[in-house]
């Protein structure tokens, strides 16, 4: 029996979808869905919640839960992370509260930005004993990495923790569908050509029947930029840039100098740049998940329709031999020619019995690849600060950042790094 091992099962509404689809795909049966989650309550809700969707969907999958992590692993053949180390209380708390006190506001802080970096820190040691783990237990399993941030953390797991590792994010599928949608163009046919980084892949090209649409898109962008809307930081970037980028607003606006900035508070409102919105949604979470429990675990009626989650259709068209294409991260092997070789990149690639195979895709725009290199400084900097254990390390992948340089001075900037790593404590390893 193939096995597919979950890390971070208790994510149960995430656990829906991804294992949900795997129980709803034909070419899929069979498999041992193994789940592994540090907090048991969890652990045991979204086992139950599978067993309810099992009996309803007919699968011949089985659901198992596992308490010890390597066994959990052993023998699998695809492994899906979707962990979150030290959660919203105190990390998520930590990363915004302190560098609120700098004067440094976030909206999401789990990308780039000094609430990246951060997150990067502490969950870079977790994923590579991951790593160990899955080279002694199951060393030919494909990691399909869902956890933020992704770039950094997919980079490590395939740079240091030889692991054969694929960054997945939803953000490529979502985006001609999400534009098309609020510019009210019909999607019908497009063919699009999406690559960049993640959280900062641009729509290089968008056409239907061999003609260009983004004159259209363009046009109704900036009809639409003299009202508020929820996406006017992407339109202000592809207008003034060239390109759309295929994460949200409210993840852009932190990745760049122009948004977020004390002497121009008015940019907040013109805007619309949700300051903190991703401590908000926690708590909003947090406050409903006893009813969405209800609604998930305990429901012996309990449907699934296959999301456009893409580990299922990996898992398939590798088991089927059936080709599928994908957005996904992986190391710049001579793919995006104007980005620096070290960097984890976001590209088509097609998946069949043989793999993932990522596509060439020859230079950015200058203006795109400039705007990705800013992110990968603070990317690459990260990781030499957590490979190496030097605080230094910190403090330059701090001060590389767009938006915490366009606001701090650099002796704020280490004061702040070292508040934060106080704060952290243990959830951070000794740094030299």
């Amino acid at each position: 029996m193939s096995k597919v091992t979950f890390i971070g099962a208790g994510s149960t509404v995430f656990a829906k979808n991804v294992l949900g689809d795997i129980m709803a795909t034909p070419a899929l049966q069979g498999f041992e869905l193994a789940l592994f989650d540090i907090d048991l309550q969890r652990l045991n809700d979204s086992a139950s919640m599978l067993q309810n969707l099992k009996k309803r969907s007919g699968s011949t999958c089985t659901v198992t839960t596992y308490t010890d992590r390597k066994e959990a692993l052993r023998g699998a053949k695809y492994v899906v992370n979707a962990i979150q180390v030290g959660g919203y209380d105190p990390c998520t708390i930590t990363d915004f509260e302190i560098p609120k006190k700098y004067g440094l506001r976030q909206t999401i802080a789990d990308t780039v930005g000094i609430g990246g970096i951060f997150r990067n820190l502490r969950t870079i040691p977790v994923m590579l004993d991951f790593a160990a783990d899955i080279r002694e237990v199951c060393p030919d399993a494909l990691f399909l990495n869902y956890t933020n941030p992704m770039a950094v953390l997919t980079n490590v797991m395939n740079t240091y923790g030889g692991v054969n590792t694929i960054g997945l994010c939803h953000s490529v599928q979502q985006c001609i569908p999400g534009l098309f949608d609020h510019l009210g163009i019909d999607k019908t046919g497009v063919q699009a050509k999406i690559a960049g980084i993640n959280h900062m892949a641009w729509l290089l090209e968008v056409t239907r029947d061999g003609e260009d649409l983004y004159p259209e898109i363009k046009r109704r962008a900036a009809e639409k930029q003299l009202e508020p809307h929820y996406d006017m930081v992407r339109y202000e970037m592809m207008l003034k840039f060239g390109y759309y980028i295929t994460e949200s607003s409210e993840h852009n606006a932190e990745y760049h100098p122009y948004f977020i900035k004390r002497n121009y508070p008015e940019l907040i409102e013109r805007f619309q740049i949700p300051l903190d919105e991703y401590p908000r949604r926690c708590v909003e979470q947090i406050k409903g998940w006893e009813q969405m429990r209800g609604d998930l675990v305990n429901n012996q009626d309990l449907t699934h329709e296959r999301s456009h989650e893409y580990a299922s259709y990996i898992l398939e068209a590798m088991e089927t031999d059936v080709p599928f294409k994908i957005g996904g991260n992986v190391m710049n092997t001579g793919l995006i020619t104007n980005l620096p070789k070290e960097a984890c990149v976001e590209v088509p690639c097609l998946v069949d019995r043989s793999g993932v195979t990522p596509t060439f895709v020859g230079d950015l725009p200058p203006q795109c690849a400039a705007l990705n290199r800013t992110n990968i400084n603070t990317q690459l900097l990260t990781i030499e600060a957590a490979m190496t254990r030097k605080k230094d390390h910190i403090y330059h992948a701090a001060m590389l950042d767009p938006h915490t340089a366009a606001e701090l001075s650099m002796d704020d900037i280490v004061s702040m790094c070292d508040d934060l790593i106080a704060a952290h404590g243990d959830w951070l390893p000794k740094y030299q």
